[in-house]
């Protein structure tokens, strides 16, 4: 399934031609789906319909793909029913996230609706509730998945939640998203906004590390961000994003040479499929560079977790073989050529047996 990035936008929160920027800037660096929440209106059913259908057109012209978060509470204030999803329809959306469900059968009716509407689905709960929907015979290609945010500091999912969760829903090809958090983003839905990612341990952590990591896990298909408004420079950096393949930042050593660097930038790498627990191994490369020259350098230390060591002159036939350190340890026939950021190494954990990933330079 193709990988998307998105946007959040809070209209009854901030000013329509604020947020028509934000998406236009979005729009340049990639990003084509808009979670917009609609868990806040207060105003009258017309007020609120041509509020919304107006940001809906211009994302709609971005090429923007728009799911509208709704609640109970949001159909009892404008007088409308879930059995009649034309007020969504008029303002333009492609979907709406019921962000609490019913008894599985009203879902998988929703999901046959006449506007073709997707109807997304709450993720963040380890429950049979997919499932259930799912016996119901749900129109599947219009049912999605998407985890929740947590503005509360320490309050967001623990990995291993996550992934149950997940899983839950991937396993049947459910497309899913989950939140990352912008660190320059204040707007949200609620009056406390300590960030907006879906994991805990994402609140702190740059966008792009969050999004590698979602990625990664090979259980989330669009990453949004969950508040609002992103810097540029995190819209651009995440636009720039390798959604596909893993991609790990290096930091070189200084006695690096050309050949070393060369071997690491510009190379395709895998991990062997028959697997060591000491290090990732990257062997295609040293056929390729059988005849360069590797003098020692850097090869006396222990090597730590993270650590890019490559085969010098001393390793015979796998001299030019590329290693990432898992595990500490000392051997003078490899050079350490550089070290992956402290904060991706979190992403380690994903590199399996033949799983392809490249690196750039910090």
């Amino acid at each position: 399934m193709k990988r998307a990035l998105g946007v959040s936008v809070y209209p009854d929160h901030s000013e329509i031609e604020k947020d028509k920027a934000y998406l236009k800037k979005a729009s340049e660096c990639g990003f084509s789906r808009i979670f917009m929440s609609m868990l806040e209106v207060t105003q009258g059913k017309e007020v609120v319909k041509e509020k919304f259908k107006s940001l809906i057109s211009y994302a709609k012209s971005l090429g923007y793909e728009t799911i509208l978060d709704v609640a109970p509470t949001i159909f009892d204030e404008l007088q409308i029913s879930y059995d009649d999803l034309t007020f969504f329809y008029e303002m333009g959306a492609d979907g709406i996230r019921l962000d609490v469900g019913f008894d599985g059968n009203k879902e998988a009716r929703l999901t046959f609706n006449p506007f073709d509407l997707a109807i997304e689905l709450n993720m963040s709960n380890d429950v049979a509730y997919l499932d259930t929907i799912l016996t119901y015979e749900a129109n599947v290609p219009f049912l999605y998945g998407c985890h929740n945010f947590y503005p509360q500091e320490g309050t967001a999912l623990p990995y291993d939640f996550f992934e149950r969760c997940s899983v839950r829903f991937k396993k049947h090809g459910i497309r899913t998203a989950a939140f990352i958090n912008s660190q320059a983003g204040k707007i949200g839905p609620w009056d406390v906004n300590d960030g907006l990612p879906t994991l805990e341990m994402h609140r702190h952590l740059p966008v792009d590390i969050q999004t590698k990591h979602l990625f990664a896990t090979g259980l989330i298909d669009d990453v949004i961000i969950g508040n609002a408004y992103a810097s540029d420079e995190e819209l651009e950096l995440l636009g720039s994003l390798n959604r596909y393949q893993l991609e790990l930042t290096v930091e070189f050593t200084k006695e690096a040479s050309d050949v070393e660097k060369i071997i690491t930038l510009k190379e395709q790498h895998f991990r062997r499929g028959d697997i060591t627990d000491q290090v990732v191994r990257s062997t295609e490369v040293r056929k390729k560079y059988n005849d360069d020259a590797n003098p020692a350098h850097d090869n006396t230390k222990e090597f730590q977790i993270g650590d890019i060591v490559i085969g010098n002159d001393a390793f015979g036939k796998y001299k030019n073989e590329l290693q990432i350190v898992l595990q500490p340890h000392s051997d003078d026939r490899k050079n350490k050529v550089g070290q992956i950021t402290e904060e991706e190494l979190l992403l380690l954990d994903f590199v399996k047996p033949w799983t392809k990933f490249r690196f750039k330079e910090k």
